[in-house]
């Protein structure tokens, strides 16, 4: 198979893109490096040309619910409307478990690209998964001030961004579905703790605050429905086996 991974140089693309080689078939990187802007429209076309399916995995940091929404709609819709034009068989959107009653935030703009996938026409999968262990490097390289880093409260069962990989193209290989079960990570986790095992890994002394967000955004980060729920299907790495064979130490220095 020929699949075009929009975002395959971030966090969960390159395992997209190496998933992908592993069973044999031909990945193609939409990334800016490579000429093409999804947020531009630019590219698009030419590189998902002959492609038997589309994973979307473009993402943007930000906790502004204006710029998220903009960003995860203008991207979806500018990808959405090439392969209607392609005529591309398979569209695979990533999205978090557990976000439906969280539509604030970087979460409403997951929500608004889940609705522009379905309403697009597009033959299409939507595969939530957890947060990533990966997490925990990405928030304490935000909120560390000095000797201190301050860790929302965050329930959430996390899975490592290699297993993702995995499913994503594992669902590409496969017929459109709608919406397919859940992946999260085999135990439940508290971000302030795993960051505190990070450091104790990593051999880093800093302390680790934890801190209850405001407002929507916050309550569902502590809400507990970032586990998600019954219909999931669970990953196999824990967070200690992630830290052991695939974390890199990096920007939480």
């Amino acid at each position: 198979m020929r699949i075009a991974i929009a975002g395959g140089s971030g966090t969960v693309g390159r395992h997209v893109v190496a998933a992908a080689r592993r069973r044999g078939h031909e990945p193609v990187v939409l990334s800016r490096g490579n000429g093409v802007d999804v947020v531009q429209g630019r590219g698009i076309d030419a590189a998902i040309a002959g492609a038997d399916a589309v994973i979307d995995v473009v993402n943007a940091t930000t906790l502004s619910t204006r710029r998220a929404v903009a960003f995860f709609e203008t991207a979806s819709r500018n990808l959405l409307d090439a392969e209607a034009r392609a005529g591309t068989p398979h569209h695979v959107a990533l999205s978090i478990v557990g976000i439906d009653d969280i539509d604030t935030s970087y979460y409403a703009g997951k929500l608004a690209q889940e609705r522009a996938v379905r309403a697009s026409g597009v033959p299409h999968t939507i595969a939530r998964v957890g947060q990533f262990h990966e997490f925990a490097e990405q928030i304490a390289a935000q909120t560390t001030i000095g000797p201190v880093t301050l860790a929302p409260t965050t329930l959430t069962r996390p899975v490592a961004a290699r297993e993702v990989g995995e499913h994503l193209v594992r669902i590409a290989e496969g017929a459109p579905a709608g919406r397919v079960a859940d992946l999260v990570g085999p135990r439940d986790e508290v971000l302030a703790d795993m960051i505190r095992r990070m450091y104790r890994h990593d051999g880093i002394r800093r302390a680790v605050v934890q801190v209850r967000f405001p407002g929507a955004y916050g309550r569902g980060l502590a809400s507990g429905e970032l586990r998600g729920d019954v219909s999931r299907t669970t990953a196999t790495t824990t967070f200690e086996q992630w830290l052991a064979a695939d974390h890199v130490r990096s920007s939480h220095r």
